[in-house]
């Protein structure tokens, strides 16, 4: 945990510098508000990100997660001059987090639906961004590159990340030729999940959380626990791991609310517990 309870109930008093904050229908909506430099990833920004997603993943009200960014470009990756110690000014209140944020890490630890609506570029690290949501829906205009050994440089944890989702030698390929990878390939393996038009994103968006919150927050929230620690267990030992987690599932209120609306053949109440 990155933050205390304490310091998480705090959250509603905090000023962010670089995201906007939005909380409604159970829904929490982040974007990235630092378009003068592209939203790329400053020391101060990160930990926005992770005390923003500490909140959601603690808070059983929040339900899902929207991930989106003002401007043209939705991340552009790292900012290497801020990670030198070069920062600029600003007002956030965000206190800094117990250890070092590790963005690949952070949307694994999630436990909520997180969809990005991407209406922007996608560039370098701004990966680590997309790779961790379960939901990636697309504007048909953007580019999604990693230009990262043009500078000389890798695309290291990105690396990572995209090899959980795409096949090696794709990813390997990309990263060594450093080209725009096509939108109709991201969808193919997986890296995008839907691409419509620009001024489609919005109603996808809506639409994907309408259909995700007619279901059991609870059941989602403990699904992607176990699929994000699935790995961590040894082979012979993973179905025993989710036959006990069925069993934590079974006695939440949700779970009883639901089998009882399933008896009573009415719509469920859900309750996040």
């Amino acid at each position: 945990m990155l933050y205390t309870d304490e310091i998480l109930q705090t959250f509603a008093a905090q000023t962010f510098a670089y995201l906007k904050i939005k909380e409604e229908d159970n829904v929490l909506t982040i974007r990235l508000n630092r378009a003068h430099k592209k939203n790329a990833l400053n020391p101060v920004l990160v930990n926005e990100l992770a005390f923003a997603m500490n909140y959601a993943h603690y808070n059983h009200k929040i339900w899902a997660v929207v991930l989106e960014a003002e401007g043209d470009v939705f991340c552009a990756g790292a900012d290497l001059k801020a990670f030198m110690g070069m920062q600029e000014e600003h007002n956030s209140t965000i206190p800094a987090p117990k250890e070092e944020v590790l963005i690949g890490e952070l949307f694994k630890s999630l436990h909520k639906p997180c969809i990005a609506k991407l209406k922007g570029h996608v560039l370098a690290g701004g990966f680590l961004l997309i790779a961790g949501c379960t939901h990636v829906v697309s504007s048909d205009h953007i580019r999604l590159g990693l230009p990262e050994v043009k500078r000389g440089l890798f695309p290291y944890q990105v690396m990572a990340s995209l090899l959980e989702i795409m096949p090696a030698r794709k990813v390997l390929d990309w990263s060594m030729r450093a080209y725009d990878l096509p939108l109709q390939e991201a969808l193919q393996y997986g890296l995008v999940t839907e691409v419509v038009k620009d001024n489609e994103v919005d109603q996808k968006v809506e639409s994907l959380i309408k259909d995700i919150k007619e279901n059991s927050p609870t059941a989602i929230r403990m699904g992607l626990k176990a699929y994000s620690e699935l790995n961590t267990k040894a082979k012979e030992d993973q179905h025993m791991y989710l036959k006990g987690m069925l069993m934590q599932t079974i006695q939440t209120k949700d779970a009883q609310e639901g089998i009882l609306a399933f008896k009573e053949k009415r719509k469920a109440v859900w309750s996040g517990e």
